[in-house]
This record gives C-alpha cells, structure tokens and sequence, in this order.
C-alpha cells in the first residue's frame, strides 16, 4: 500500500474508515425546535450532507444538557464503531452562571473576581475532562467545538458573555490540544447575526455552517 493509499484508506489516529458520526452535546446541535418550520436543523443539514455518502448519523446531543450529562448520552444506547465523535457542550454550563456576572450589586477587587473566575473554570475542566476521557475510552477519533460567543442586544451584557466564556474557551481548547484533538472554533464559525435563532441558539443558517465545519474537519483528517 502506498502512503497516499495509506492516507485515503485511515483517518486521524491510523483508524479505519468511519461512516458513523456521533454528536454529543447540547442546543448547538439538538436545534431543532429553534428552527421554522419547514427549515432544517444540524440534524436534517448532516444527513443531506452525509447520508448519500454512506454515513449514518447518530445525534445523541440534548437542548439544556450539561457537560455532566455527556456520559449519560454515552450511554443511551451502543456506540457504533468505527465511528466519529463530535463534542460541543459547555454552553449550558456557563449559562447558569449568567445571572451572576450580571450583579453589580457588590464591588469586587479585580483579585477577588479573577478568583471566582479560576474556581469556575477549575470545577469546569474538572467535568470536562471526565466528559472527554469518557468518549476517548471508546477507542474513537474525537473532535472537539468551542462554545460560540452569543448575540446579545444589550452591548453589555455581549462583552459580559463573551469575557466569561473565554475562561471556558481556554479549558475546551487546552484540553483538547493535550490530547491533540481536532477543534472547531465555533467563535469563528457562527459569527455573523444570521447564524442564530435568537441570542443564544443557531438558525438554520447556523445549522449550515455548523455543519460544513464538521465536515470540513473530518475531511481534513481523511475521513471523507
């Protein structure tokens, strides 16, 4: 076999080629009541996308899930192999702390706030790493999404957003490059106002370039 052969048969990691992608996660994904009707979902955009292609999908990911839950997603049911994995979780995680980056009732030194911050971030990686530890057990190619910076009216309550969620940006993209896992960055993705629902879900259009990123990614790693 010739190192091109080689290449075009295994993709990242020397695994054979899959035709399973499997996508855990939250909303970014499972956005199917936050489309119109008539409209596609990530769901309905990959199967267009891969199906002719021979691939199945297998969309596990749940609107208001938590990092925490990614093992539950595991195990709903088998996990085909050889397969994908596609993770995008973390929104949910930093949404409930929303309400508190919001109050203004107290002035904090810089230090104490900066503080807080490790604390969230630290109890963050702690759930994420166990997340990806408990996909990569299964012996399957990860690919790994930032959390997307949402689009809030309110120019405030944006930069407040999009400040705290680079504390969980930095855990995702850290934890991933330890393990050399493919990111996505989502940030630069869904950039563009057209690219969500409301405030803090994708549209269809979203669902669109959400999903030529995956595939994108998995292309780029020999798997298409």
């Amino acid at each position: 076999m010739s190192v091109l052969e080689g290449k075009a048969k295994y993709g990242f990691w020397g695994c054979p080629m899959s035709k399973n992608l499997l996508l855990l996660g939250d909303s970014i994904f499972d956005n199917g009541v936050y489309v119109r009707p008539g409209e596609e979902d990530v769901t309905a955009h990959l199967k267009r996308k891969l199906e002719p292609m021979g691939w199945t999908i297998d969309m596990r990911a749940v609107d208001g899930n938590l990092v925490e839950h990614i093992q539950a997603q595991l195990d709903t049911q088998p996990v085909p192999k050889p397969c994908v994995f596609v993770l995008s979780a973390g929104g949910n995680n930093a949404l409930g702390y929303l309400d508190s980056i919001q109050n203004t009732a107290l002035d904090h030194s810089i230090a104490s706030v900066l503080m807080g911050f490790n604390e969230i971030r630290e109890r963050f990686r702690r759930s994420y790493v166990d997340a990806i530890d408990a996909i990569l057990a299964h012996g399957q190619p990860l690919i790994v999404c930032t959390i997307y910076n949402p689009k809030f009216p309110d120019p405030n309550l944006q930069m407040l957003a999009e400040t705290g969620l680079s504390f969980f940006n930095d855990v995702i993209v850290e934890e991933a490059l330890k393990r050399n896992l493919p990111i996505i960055d989502l940030r630069d993705v869904c950039s563009e106002n057209d690219a969500f629902a409301n405030p803090i879900e994708p549209s269809e259009i979203g669902g669109d370039l959400i999903t030529e990123s995956i595939i994108s990614k998995i292309a780029s790693q020999g798997f298409l």
